[in-house]
């Protein structure tokens, strides 16, 4: 082990002290918890309760999904993303907090989406290989799928607590499941087409990155379109009926957490 100044180790030449998580993202992790146990216990408003669950679950899973793209990209060889902050889980240090964070809960409250967004920049020139630069782009999704797979196992297997708990338990695994799909999408500038871009020739490759500023804004228009809105769910619900997730409640979750409707 070596030593940027006495008695500070180093991890691959950076101070440990840029893995240690962020004050926020604890702060996040102590809301989740204590809502979910309020929740659980129906402990005043159960409704708000639940909405405080929900939204600060997804925003700990935001911050694991950056943090897993982070962590791989920091092995793969870019170390100035440690000094970027993105190894704190410190959602504030995302280059688009706006497109990172607020969106996403605004599009989770009204459209029931996880809607993935622009966060971590990635120095790809000091990543070497085109297998490690997907390698980069795929984990932010498997983390998505991991928490799918955690959460549905929970709403299958839990016992005890209140119905309006297992409900929001439900949501977050049905989020995790539409953020999944949305960034394994072949779509310029979300991850499913940066896994694929190192792969292409350099004419599509020049194509793609001209288009890929604008990803996300075109994913986020058509996801408002009826028709292409509807595929997308018809693919999301079956994806549920397949893991046992009971998605044909999804609407009672959603209005549960709209607690201001009445």
């Amino acid at each position: 082990m070596s030593y940027d100044r006495p008695g500070e180790p180093l991890v691959l030449g950076v101070p440990r002290a840029a893995f240690r998580p962020s004050p926020v993202f604890l702060a996040l992790v102590a809301l989740f918890v204590t809502s979910g146990v309020l929740a659980w216990q129906r402990y005043g408003n159960v409704r708000f309760d639940v909405f405080l669950f929900v939204v600060s679950g997804w925003l700990v899973s935001l911050c694991l999904h950056e943090y897993a793209h982070a962590v791989v990209a920091f092995r793969a060889g870019d170390r100035d993303i440690a000094h970027r902050g993105y190894l704190t889980l410190n959602p504030f240090k995302y280059t688009h907090p706006l497109l990172s964070i607020v969106l996403p809960v605004i599009v989770v409250l009204l459209g029931g989406i996880g809607l993935p967004g622009g966060a971590v920049w990635v120095d790809r020139h000091a990543i070497p290989g085109r297998l490690r630069h997907t390698l980069v782009s795929l984990a932010g999704p498997a983390t998505n799928v991991l928490f799918t797979l955690v959460l549905v196992a929970a709403v299958r297997l839990g016992s005890g607590g209140s119905a309006e708990f297992w409900q929001g338990v439900a949501l977050l695994a049905f989020l995790q499941l539409t953020a999944s799909v949305l960034n394994l999408l072949p779509v310029p500038g979300l991850d499913g087409g940066n896994m694929i871009q190192p792969w292409l020739s350099p004419q599509y490759r020049r194509m793609y990155d001209l288009f890929a500023p604008y990803g996300f804004i075109m994913l986020f228009a058509l996801l408002w379109s009826p028709q292409i809105g509807g595929w997308f769910f018809g693919a999301v619900f079956w994806l549920a009926d397949l893991i046992g997730l009971p998605a044909v409640h999804f609407r009672d979750w959603l209005h549960l957490i709209r607690f201001w409707a009445g």
